[in-house]
């Protein structure tokens, strides 16, 4: 599903975004850390409106389930911790909400 691919990669810009503010703040890196930052947040904001929904809210609403994963993703990889047991258990049901949201009948 396209729709996927796209949140993947709006959760990934909104990651990264949201991580060097991280990094500056929390791990006292380089105030510099801010300009790649906040570009990727605004990339984020440009990739969610390639989502094909009817409405904006609904967008952003199936983006929490897809969002949460790629956060998990992220502590992974990029800091080196697992998810644990009850992580995945939440990723799973946020992502059966995504699912439900996108997949759903509509009229």
């Amino acid at each position: 599903m396209k729709a996927i691919a796209w949140y993947a990669l709006a959760a990934l810009a909104e990651i990264g975004g949201c991580f060097s503010f991280w990094a500056w703040l929390k791990q006292n890196k380089s105030g510099v850390w801010i300009v790649p930052g906040l570009c990727s947040l605004a990339f984020f904001a440009f990739i969610l409106t390639r989502i094909e929904v009817e409405y904006a809210g609904r967008a952003y609403a199936a983006y929490g389930g897809i969002y949460i994963l790629m956060s998990l993703l992220w502590m992974w990889g990029v800091e080196k911790t697992r998810p644990d047991r009850w992580d995945t258990l939440g990723a799973t049901l946020c992502v059966m909400g995504t699912l439900v949201i996108l997949l759903a009948p509509r009229k």
